[in-house]
């Protein structure tokens, strides 16, 4: 640790990001963050139709945020973090689902979850 007590604020959590090769095995307690988007952000109900398998497969989100794609107006992609590592059965079926749903799919990582 280089520093401790940085924040100004003492509700801050600031959270880190360790950028690797090295995956991490389930640990029990983990999270997996995504992106994804479909081809046509601007329909009705294209969210809810990309998103459904997570429901289906009993996946929690914890976190969605949505960006710009730059691709054309009105399109988005979307970082997601969902409860469970990518290996976990139940995970690894909707991440599947999620796949054949999306235009764009990236696993970006499972990792432990972090200790409040």
């Amino acid at each position: 640790m280089l520093a401790a007590q940085i924040e100004d604020r003492p509700d801050n959590t600031t959270r880190f990001f360790v950028l690797g090769r090295k995956l991490f095995t389930p640990s029990g307690e983990d999270r997996t963050t995504l992106l994804l988007s479909v081809s046509h952000t601007d329909s009705s109900g294209a969210l809810f139709r990309l998103l459904e398998p997570l429901s289906k497969y009993k996946v929690n989100m914890t976190r969605i945020e949505s960006r710009p794609s730059h691709r054309r107006k009105w399109d988005y992609v979307f970082f997601i973090d969902i409860e469970g590592h990518a290996d976990d059965t139940h995970v690894a079926k909707a991440l599947a689902a999620l796949k054949r749903r999306a235009s764009l799919f990236r696993v970006l990582g499972s990792y432990p979850r972090a200790v409040q």
